[in-house]
């Protein structure tokens, strides 16, 4: 189903204009507030992939993380099946996170070594279900692995996290991620700790598990090649700003910001091998402890007009799904004349 024919009935989950400020003391009085996320509004259907493209330090893990409920909202919304989430003391409930789950960029990191892939199987299960004694739940765990080709299970479920290769390891977070039966799946650049070798089996085993279980998908990734290969959409962040978004073979073929069009250049051509490095040079992205005002990649714009230097421009609607954050695009509001 393209991005066109999608229904509201659809949308699993959704931020609608969120926007996070992290708080930091740095002693004597003098604070510093960080504007992560500004104004961020993304949505995640069933059965489809969202893929998140931007620099490291653009936003992208911020807005998953606040999907996630792993961080308090300074504004804006989420809404799961279209119900605005409460939260308790700052965090979501257990049902909740039986619903969403995210995947780590580090698997390493997400797992405890001192635990076996049996424990941190075990442990998922038994939070979110119950089992008819203990062959059942071994039964289960079997076949997660199973179903995410962590082979062979028999073998394997004993095992450590330093005994399994880093393709295996993602593979558990997947797995046990996928314990809880979740609607959706936040996967935070899940392929860039891995060996090029092994990156495009993961893809393939996320675009199988979107395929087999309906799954409402965001993919994080700061490769486009990626992103093509998977996702149905995509969405661009550049310092904390969403500017531009659509159907991904539309946002590629034709992108409309001129940070796509930098980010697109700057990364290996889509059609050749699956690769995290880019070849061209962006310069640097802005201080978000001190953002400019306006559209924030005006500083490095080829194009930019004194407006983008004051004001965000409104979403401009470009057809076909496709849509952008630019005063490019945008209607420019009139001056103001005096009687």
């Amino acid at each position: 189903m393209s991005p066109t024919q999608s229904s509201a009935a659809d949308v699993v989950l959704e931020a609608d204009h969120v926007t996070k400020h992290f708080e930091i003391s740095g002693g004597l009085g003098r604070d510093t507030t960080i504007h992560a996320v500004e104004d961020a509004t993304l949505q995640l259907r069933r059965g489809q992939i969202v893929a998140l493209v931007g620099e490291s330090g653009s936003g992208k893990t911020t807005l998953a993380r606040l999907l996630a409920q792993f961080y308090p909202l300074t504004s804006g919304q989420i809404r799961l099946d279209g119900e605005p989430v409460r939260t308790k003391h700052e965090f979501a409930d257990r049902e909740y996170y039986s619903r969403v789950q995210l995947i780590f960029q580090d698997p390493f990191g997400a797992l405890n070594p001192q635990k076996s892939v049996r424990h941190a199987l075990e442990r998922a299960l038994k939070l979110h279900h119950t089992f008819n004694g203990r062959e059942e739940l071994e039964q289960r765990m079997l076949e997660l692995m199973e179903r995410v080709n962590l082979t062979p299970a028999a073998d394997l479920i004993d095992a450590y996290p330093h005994q399994l290769s880093g393709g295996q390891r993602q593979r558990l977070v997947i797995a046990r991620a996928l314990a809880v039966d979740p609607e959706v799946l936040l996967a935070d650049e899940p392929i860039s700790m891995l060996d090029v070798s092994i990156r495009l089996d993961i893809l393939n085993l996320l675009r199988r598990l979107r395929d087999e279980e309906d799954l409402a998908m965001l993919y994080i990734t700061h490769d486009i090649a990626s992103a093509r290969y998977l996702a149905n959409t995509v969405q661009v962040m550049y310092a904390g700003q969403t500017v531009e978004g659509g159907p991904v073979e539309s946002v590629i073929q034709d992108p409309q910001h001129p940070y796509t069009k930098l980010l697109i250049d700057a990364s290996p051509d889509p059609e050749s091998a699956l690769s995290a490095e880019g070849s061209g040079d962006l310069g640097e992205p802005p201080n978000l402890a001190d953002p400019p005002a306006g559209c924030r990649f005006h500083l490095r714009c080829p194009f930019a007009m004194d407006i983008c230097k004051t004001e965000f421009p409104k979403r401009s609607e470009l057809g076909n799904g496709h849509w952008t954050h630019c005063w490019l695009h945008a209607e420019r509001p009139q001056p103001t004349t005096e009687s």
